[in-house]
């Protein structure tokens, strides 16, 4: 009797590492193996496929020094900040006049802002970089057609890529990325309750009053998350530029991003360690500014 139950005791206990087994297998090759070797490859600097030379921490204080370095992290903060200020408030905007209960054809105008989310980044890259074309670019000819009637000269050679590189990456990003958050925002407006509203009308408050004090802090746990999500993908944005500016940096390295710097030091210049040591770093900053949301999200918590 005491053999049986050791029996179903020691096969209760062996069951859950069985079904275990095939994630902690994948996790183990595909997750932990791959870090660990980020690691030691940070340490190393290659030469080819099949050379290595350990440097240990060299990468990481080249980095530092590295001017190009510095200059990607001011671009992609640049249009980070691009990202944050104009997009997010522009599509919470959306989302309050989506609302709005006066408001007719809501459903095709969901449909209309939130279709250029399902376009690819690289069409809509191709399709910016068109626009923006000098002379034969729409945004030049519609210009020119606008302004030419009143007497007013539009160059039509002028290069908006050339001259605002970061206004039009930012530009690209709003029409591909605003109907996206928008949908995020109009779903968290669902969580405002009607009748605080409806209290703080009676109490006199003005619409700025109601959406500070009623909207914001219903929205504000999606809103935190949606801020995040926008951080990370800004400062992993390469597609957008990459494809813009025909596989460059831009003039003057002024579309240069850190993913992009890290695929020119990688596969471009075939230095696989330095390129390691630049993904680490970039890892850092995404894994701080998730540690800075937590933070302030368990502050709100502990505060309500």
């Amino acid at each position: 009797m005491n053999r049986a139950t050791g029996t179903v005791t020691a096969r209760a206990a062996t069951a859950p590492w069985v079904f275990l087994a095939p994630f902690l297998l994948c996790f183990g090759v595909f997750t932990v193996y791959p870090l660990v070797q980020a690691v030691v490859l940070s340490t190393q600097t290659t030469f080819g496929p099949g050379a290595t030379r350990f440097v240990g921490t060299n990468n990481f204080e080249a980095m530092l020094r590295d001017p190009l370095f510095w200059r990607a992290c001011s671009n992609t903060l640049i249009y980070t900040l691009g990202s944050l200020f104009v997009q997010l408030p522009l599509a919470l905007g959306l989302a309050l006049l989506l609302e709005s209960p006066n408001l007719r054809g809501r459903s095709w105008l969901r449909l209309v802002l939130f279709s250029p989310a399902m376009v690819g980044v690289v069409f809509a890259a191709m399709m910016f970089s068109l626009i923006f074309e000098k002379r034969t670019g729409l945004l030049n000819q519609v210009l020119h057609a606008i302004l030419a009637p009143v007497g007013i000269t539009w160059d039509l050679d002028f290069g908006w890529l050339q001259q605002h590189v970061m206004l039009g990456l930012v530009v690209a990003s709003l029409w591909m990325y605003v109907g996206f958050n928008m949908t995020f925002f109009a779903a968290a407006l669902q969580n405002v309750r009607r009748d605080l509203v409806e209290a703080a009308i009676v109490d006199g408050a003005g619409p700025l009053s109601r959406f500070w004090n009623v909207t914001v802090p219903a929205i504000r746990p999606v809103g935190g998350f949606v801020v995040l999500m926008s951080v990370i993908g800004s400062f992993q944005l390469f597609e957008l530029p990459y494809i813009m500016f025909s596989s460059s940096a831009g003039p003057d390295n002024r579309a240069l991003t850190i993913v992009m710097y890290l695929y020119q030091n990688g596969f471009e210049l075939g230095d696989l360690g330095y390129a390691t040591a630049i993904g680490w770093a970039l890892a850092v900053v995404l894994v701080g500014c998730a540690a800075v949301q937590r933070f302030l999200a368990r502050g709100e918590e502990a505060g309500s």
